[in-house]
């Protein structure tokens, strides 16, 4: 990526796509989210990002528990309201 379009992106006077953003992201070993200040810890992740990254991992019968404990905590939030 050259100087100048990191220049753009530091002063404002442009925004980098989305692939200049992960390549960012990836050569300052940090997360897009940070970046864009969604985060305050360079290696953090906001909300759905963070359990999406966790949910890749897991493997079959896990991934039904995760969907499953998943849905009964979004019922209960519902009959709470």
């Amino acid at each position: 990526m050259q100087p100048s379009a990191i220049s753009h992106f530091e002063t404002g006077t442009r925004k980098p796509s989305f692939d200049n953003l992960r390549i960012l992201a990836d050569s300052l070993d940090v997360t897009t989210d940070y970046l864009i200040g969604r985060v305050d810890d360079f290696k953090a992740l906001a909300g759905a990002d963070r359990l999406h990254r966790y949910y890749e991992s897991l493997q079959g019968s896990d991934r039904k528990m995760a969907d499953d404990l998943i849905t009964m905590l979004a019922k209960r939030a519902q009959e709470k309201k």
